[in-house]
Formats: C-alpha cells, sequence, structure tokens
C-alpha cells in the first residue's frame, strides 16, 4: 500500500450507511423526544425517574396513536441494543467496597433474595402451568433489576417479543405499587430507617423506584438502599453467564440461528466498568457523563419497550403472569424482609 494511500469508500458503501440512517433515524429521533422529555421532567421534579417516565410515555403514545412503521426499527434498536449499552453503562455506579462495606451476613442476605426469588418464582410458573420463559423473565425482572434483567436474559431464552413486554410492564406496575408499600410497612413494623432501606434495596424491582421509596423513608436510608440493590444488580452478570450455559447446552440457538456466547458481550462491558470505577480514582466529571449516558440510553430503551405495551395485549395474556408477579414479588420482599431481621437481631 503506497504512503499517504487512504481508503475510499465503495460504490456500495455510501448508499448502504443512508439506508441504515434512513431506516433507523424516525424511531431514535422520537426516542429522543421522550429522552428530553423526560430528563425535564426529572430536572422539575427530581423525585420522578426519567426512565419512569419514558416507559410512561411509550406505553401512553403507543395505546393513544397508531404509530409509523417507519418508526419501528429505531424503537426496537434502542429497546434491545442500546439497553444493553445502558446496562454497560450502568456498571460505573458499582463501587466493590461499597457493597463489601454491608457486611457479610447482608451479602448472604442479598445472594439469597435474588436466588430463592429466582428459584422460587420459576417454580410457581410451573404451578400456573406458564411457559418457562416467561416464568423466567419475571424471575430475573422481580429478582435483581427489573427491566435491565429482563433485556439482559431475553437472549439467553427462547422468550418472544410478547413475554419480554409483558414481564417489563409487570415489572413498573409492581415495581410502581411498591415504592409506598414498603416505606409505610417499614414504620409499620417499627424499622429504623437504616433497615427500611435495606428492605427497600432488597426488595424493589428499579433501582430508579428504589430510590424514590428511599427517599420517602429519608434519613441514612437512601444510600444504604441504593448500596444494597446495586449488590443485586451484580449478580445480573453470573446469572446471565449460567443462563446462557445452560441454553448452549440444550443447542437452543437465536433466531439468526447463532448459539448465545457464555457471557455476552454488554455482560463483560459491565464488569469492565465495574473494576474500572472501583480501581481508579476517576473524575468526577467522568462519573458524572457516565451517569448521564447510563440515564439517556436506559430511558431511551424504556420508552422503545413501553411502545411494545399494548394495553389488549396484556388483558388478552390472562391473569396467570399477573397473578405470578403477585406471587413473587411478596416471596422476594418476605426473604429480604427475614434476612433484614436475622442480621439486626444478631
Amino acid at each position: 500500500m503506497p504512503i499517504g494511500y487512504t481508503p475510499q469508500l465503495t460504490s456500495d458503501d455510501a448508499p448502504a450507511r443512508t439506508g441504515a440512517l434512513r431506516r433507523f433515524a424516525p424511531g431514535l429521533l422520537l426516542c429522543l423526544v421522550a429522552v428530553v422529555i423526560a430528563l425535564a421532567v426529572n430536572a422539575l421534579l427530581p423525585s420522578v425517574s426519567p426512565l419512569i417516565v419514558a416507559i410512561v410515555l411509550g406505553i401512553a403514545l403507543t395505546n393513544a396513536v397508531r404509530l409509523p412503521e417507519s418508526t419501528s426499527p429505531g424503537i426496537a434498536l434502542a429497546s434491545k441494543k442500546l439497553l444493553r449499552l445502558g446496562i454497560v453503562f450502568l456498571g460505573l455506579q458499582l463501587v466493590i467496597s461499597d457493597i463489601v462495606s454491608l457486611g457479610a451476613p447482608m451479602l448472604v442476605v442479598i445472594v439469597c433474595i435474588v436466588s430463592g426469588g429466582l428459584l422460587g418464582t420459576i417454580a410457581m410458573g410451573r404451578l400456573l402451568r406458564m411457559r418457562p420463559a416467561q416464568a423466567l423473565l419475571i424471575a430475573c425482572g422481580f429478582s435483581i433489576c427489573g427491566a435491565a434483567a429482563v433485556a439482559g436474559v431475553e437472549g439467553a431464552t427462547d422468550a418472544d417479543e410478547e413475554e419480554v413486554v409483558t414481564a417489563v410492564a409487570l415489572v413498573v406496575i409492581f415495581g410502581t405499587l411498591m415504592i409506598p408499600v414498603i416505606p409505610f410497612a417499614g414504620q409499620l413494623l417499627g424499622m429504623t430507617a437504616e433497615a427500611n432501606g435495606m428492605w427497600a434495596g432488597g426488595s424493589i424491582h428499579e433501582i430508579a423506584q428504589v430510590v424514590a421509596a428511599g427517599g420517602i423513608v429519608g434519613g441514612s436510608a437512601l444510600g444504604v438502599a441504593v448500596i444494597v440493590k446495586l449488590a443485586r444488580v451484580l449478580l445480573l452478570a453470573p446469572i446471565v453467564a449460567v443462563l446462557s450455559v445452560r441454553q448452549r447446552r440444550r443447542g437452543q440457538v437465536s433466531p439468526n440461528g447463532r448459539r448465545p456466547p457464555i457471557v455476552p458481550l454488554f455482560i463483560i462491558g459491565f464488569l469492565l466498568m465495574v473494576v474500572l470505577r472501583s480501581t481508579l480514582a476517576l473524575p468526577e466529571a467522568v462519573i458524572s457523563v457516565g451517569g448521564l449516558l447510563q440515564t439517556a440510553l436506559l430511558s431511551a430503551a424504556m420508552f422503545g419497550l413501553g411502545c411494545g405495551v399494548k394495553i389488549r395485549n396484556l388483558v388478552r395474556v390472562g391473569a396467570r403472569p399477573f397473578i405470578l408477579a403477585s406471587a413473587s414479588t411478596v416471596l422476594v420482599a418476605g426473604i429480604a424482609l427475614a434476612g433484614i431481621q436475622l442480621v439486626h437481631a444478631a
């Protein structure tokens, strides 16, 4: 190759890129508008999560009007690819030393919450004669970290699109109901603010919902609630890896005919971000930018997922997913409460 040679685009490259841009642009622009609105609402009302605003916008919009077909590719891209990228940046919020500071007994409780919630919800799904994939999605969403967990394990299951959006909708509905319930129940039980915060972090589905509940409790609840919740989030990586290995052993393949990777690339990125945040003294500006990117990407993804939630479809799926979601919520909250009471009694 001659010195100073600059590779030139072939005649086929430019039309292909233009075609891809035209294909994804309408849906991505719609997601961008939703993100701006969600961030604006959060700026005016800091207690309101932009992720929740985004998913509610998506649900409201798709059930109020018929979205143009041209928006579908961009919305699908946001709900899958951007969500996984958002999970990668979520790793910047985790500091291993903060999680370790909870102490060994509380870390054991967190493992019990996630494992007990997963296994118990899957078992209840079998009793309800639900499809294993749908029960698994609900189990992961309610036991680990909400919609991000649903999307994270989707590639390691044979779930269809309707089952995914149903699990996401249930996370939003039941997690939001838990925001006032946990602080109120903690007060009735005479729990300290710290214990109540731990309970919120150990039982509520989405990080944003945990923040809202911790804010209601007040005092030291918010900080410890977030740390407990992030410890649950950290368990997403090994669980996705286990599910991927299981799927490979069963010979299952994705819709494109490929076997799932043992550890998905976005999980590797997530873990690298955790290591980066935990080992280096990152400038506050970098952490802030990472947090903004995470919020924007996950908000875009939540809007995209919300656009897939059709109320008529939720009615059509019947009562069993709602029964399982109710039972899973009680199970996870019960394990968390029992564990926290034991830790504080010791």
